[in-house]
């Protein structure tokens, strides 16, 4: 255990999951492996997220703090806290308050404490529908409106470090809508790219939301979709710098409709668009965001130059080498 306790280790929190399974995997490919994972695998198949990853070890998610404060973790110096219920449609109120807020709280001040770099997943659902701005660089994020639970459990989080004056010796990660391998476990949570995949497989054809807007035509709503793969990027990037510090945007910059993102897929598979609108659920309707694009002009200014992967490429990429093999991160090698 003394030799151990002189090693230099990654966390990262939700490594089972979509985007901390591809960090875990990102980090491999940079010849990382003393990775403590931590989670909670539960009843579905994210496990098989971990399978093709080098790990050093596995912690649930509710071991994870009374261990660090034991001391018996080894020297943690960097920690990606990408741990959360991700489910916007969550009515637990009490449950996300405890699992998304009081959890990074105590996380983050055991990192502070200790000088390892914390690294968490806040989400660009803090923005709620945008009318108060989506800028990472305005400081008055008292202002900011979520929709959903989700969003307000991951607003508290941001709050409380800028509050608390430690907002800018930490990084919280907003992210857009990530898609890509790996979140085959999301149920109803997994991105268009993933559904609609099976839709086309199934019946020939996707289904999309009508638009509920006169200012909007059916299918014409926006996002700003990224891949997970430049995602992972970006987070590693701003892991890496101390003096890069608060909130900052994660997306593609780019706004682009869900009929672009139905007719990439169709493309991916060399198939003629087949579209249907339906009506969107009564009970989403409120909490439905029209259009969102993150401004990265904060990012740029860390020294990131990255181009993210155009939306087209993405999608073939994800659909001719993961969904249509049925492949995970880390299969491929």
């Amino acid at each position: 255990m003394s030799g151990r306790k002189k090693k230099k280790r990654v966390l990262v929190t939700g490594a089972a999951g979509f985007i901390g399974s591809a960090l875990v995997h990102a980090l491999n490919q940079r010849g990382v492996e003393d990775i403590l994972v931590v989670d909670v695998l539960g009843h579905d198949d994210k496990w098989r997220n971990l399978s093709p990853l080098k790990f050093d070890d596995y912690l649930q998610a509710s071991e994870l703090l009374a261990a660090l404060e034991s001391g018996g973790l080894g020297r943690i110096h960097k920690i990606f806290h990408l741990g959360a219920c991700s489910a916007t449609t969550e009515k637990n109120g009490d449950y996300l308050i405890e699992n998304n807020y009081r959890y990074t709280q105590r996380l983050a001040e055991w990192a502070l404490a200790h000088d390892a770099r914390f690294v968490y997943a806040s989400s660009a659902a803090t923005y709620g529908d945008g009318a108060r701005g989506m800028d990472d660089r305005d400081d008055d994020i008292t202002k900011l409106r979520p929709l959903n639970l989700y969003g307000y459990s991951k607003h508290l989080f941001d709050l409380h470090a800028q509050r608390r004056g430690c907002l800018g010796d930490i990084v919280g990660i907003k992210y857009f809508n990530v898609f890509g391998p790996n979140e085959y476990h999301k149920g109803e949570m997994r991105s268009l790219v993933c559904k609609a995949y099976q839709q086309i497989v199934e019946t020939g054809k996707i289904r999309l939301f009508k638009s509920h807007r006169p200012d909007f035509r059916d299918g014409e709503q926006m996002r700003d979709f990224i891949y997970v793969k430049d995602a992972v990027a970006i987070t590693l990037h701003l892991a890496e710098s101390k003096r890069t510090g608060g909130l900052y945007n994660v997306g593609s910059g780019i706004a682009r409709t869900w009929l672009d993102l139905g007719r990439a897929i169709f493309a991916a598979l060399d198939r003629e668009p087949q579209i249907e609108f339906i009506d969107m659920p009564e009970n989403i309707r409120g909490q439905y965001q029209y259009h969102t694009c993150a401004d990265i002009g904060k990012l740029r200014e860390t020294g990131y130059d990255a181009e993210t992967t155009p939306l087209e490429a993405a999608v073939h990429d994800y659909v001719t080498n993961y969904l249509a093999p049925n492949r995970r991160l880390g299969d491929e090698a």
